[in-house]
């Protein structure tokens, strides 16, 4: 089965994301809800969930919420 945006309809993609993720209601902390959120884009037929996923994974190793380098040790 496929998960482009071209071979779903709104209501699959939708499952998709919400058998992928879990039980997104049942959370305690509210970070499944922001996860949910994450990939609106995809359910609204946007963006591909693999774009979706590189952007996120790319702003986690870049490192720019961490400590920048000088020369000999951290700013």
């Amino acid at each position: 089965m496929s998960i482009l945006i071209k071979d779903t309809t709104k209501e699959e993609r939708e499952r998709i994301v919400a058998e992928s993720i879990g039980n997104i209601n049942g959370s305690c902390d509210g970070c499944m809800a922001g996860l949910a959120e994450m990939y609106q884009d995809y359910i609204d037929g946007r963006k591909e969930i693999r774009d979706i996923n590189m952007e996120f994974r790319a702003s986690y190793e870049s490192g720019i919420d961490g400590p920048e380098r000088s020369d000999c040790g951290y700013k």
